[in-house]
């Protein structure tokens, strides 16, 4: 489980496809400072199985399923990723429950820039739609925000400077493709709901 709160911004080093799927390089000093293999870490969302630590530099497979849901094939070597690891039993849970199974993919459709903060409008897939909802939580790129607008095709965020400093949104194009994960709290009800 992770909390949406990026630790760094990594970058990848190399990717090497493998058939229908591919292992990727990213750098990332932090979150390696204490991973090993088997750890879990997040690289835009999507939690991967670390399976070799190198001087900074930890490697992971990513499997067919994942390419398919997820943006990252379309990563290159140079890529910036936000990065972060799992979170410990014992720490806070800062941003918000993050399962890093991520549900589909969004296109920035238009980014508004503030005084301090940048508004951001996201397409939403249709099979997602009913489970964003304005002051809730959803996950891009693994980073935990708020929603502040939602209507049935797309939905908005805004970004304080750390944010936009600290990961990958500050360098977010129009039509740029994110991962998002809605909150799994929502999910589990419309099942629970729908049993009855």
């Amino acid at each position: 489980m992770f909390t949406g709160i990026i630790e760094e911004k990594g970058q990848i080093m190399a990717v090497v496809p493998a058939g229908d799927s591919a292992r990727l390089s990213v750098r990332g000093p932090i979150v390696t400072s204490d991973a090993a293999h088997g750890d879990s870490i997040a690289v835009n969302g999507v939690c991967l199985t670390v399976v070799a630590v190198d001087d900074g530099v930890f490697t992971v497979d990513v499997i067919k399923e994942s390419l398919d849901r997820s943006s990252l094939g379309g990563l290159k070597e140079g890529s910036a990723v936000n990065l972060e690891r799992a979170v410990r039993a014992d720490q806070r849970l800062g941003g918000h429950i993050v399962q890093g199974h991520v549900d589909g993919t969004a296109v920035l459709r238009s980014r508004e820039p503030g005084e301090s903060w940048d508004n951001l409008r996201f397409s939403l897939p249709g099979e997602l739609s009913r489970y964003v909802a304005e002051k809730g939580s959803i996950a891009i790129d693994g980073i935990s925000l708020t929603v502040t607008t939602v209507d049935d095709d797309s939905f908005g965020v805004s970004l304080i400077p750390t944010t936009l400093k600290l990961t990958t949104m500050g360098e977010l194009q129009v039509g740029d493709l994110v991962n998002i994960e809605v909150d799994v709290i929502a999910k589990y009800v419309e099942r629970l709901v729908a049993g009855q």
